[in-house]
């Protein structure tokens, strides 16, 4: 990519994500965002096609860092404990721009999207899976769960609620790898 598009790019995205600090992503208007990034707006139509285009990039590109950084995603069966502290961990480390991204209504979002890039991390690693209703239900626990859990309790005790959800998710998943194995005696 050229130097002057990274340059304007960036522009356009630290622009936006100074004004999505301080307002609802529907109250964000190009002209603004274009004044804000010193640029014209036939210059941010050539990157994106509305704000919400560009929000949306924004999230899915964060959304990926987060999955990125698991470095077991395998670990949600063989060692949840582990999976549950990498996943949070790496939650944790982008929380100022998921907190910004996914403000006001947009933030159940961030946990939907979140579900569905891990399910299909954790689906290349365990493919037979995919279509198990006990494994999924356990999936939506540990994730869905372990995000609202680490909402609530980040303010209180962010080590203390990690490992709690952590151990907590290594309870559920020992009633899963049971439950998998009275199958397979069946």
């Amino acid at each position: 990519m050229d130097i002057r598009v990274k340059k304007t790019r960036r522009s356009i995205i630290t622009a936006f994500m100074e004004l999505r600090a301080h307002k609802p992503l529907e109250k964000i208007t190009v002209k603004e965002l274009c004044e804000k990034a010193e640029i014209n707006k036939s210059t941010f139509y050539t990157h994106f096609t509305d704000i919400y285009h560009l929000s949306d990039q924004l999230e899915q590109e964060l959304i990926q860092q987060v999955v990125d950084n698991l470095p077991h995603p395998q670990y949600v069966v063989e060692h949840p404990k582990e999976f549950t502290q990498e996943l949070f961990l790496a939650f944790y480390a982008q929380s100022a721009r998921i907190d910004k991204l996914f403000s006001g209504p947009q933030r159940g979002n961030f946990v939907v999207k979140l579900h569905a890039a891990l399910k299909e991390r954790i689906f290349q690693a365990y493919p037979q899976y995919e279509d198990d209703l006990f494994f999924n239900v356990y999936l939506n626990f540990a994730i869905f769960g372990g995000y609202y859990a680490m909402c609530e309790g980040k303010a209180i005790d962010t080590p203390g609620t990690i490992a709690a959800i952590a151990q907590i998710t290594e309870h559920c998943s020992r009633a899963l790898v049971e439950e998998l194995h009275a199958r397979k005696q069946e």
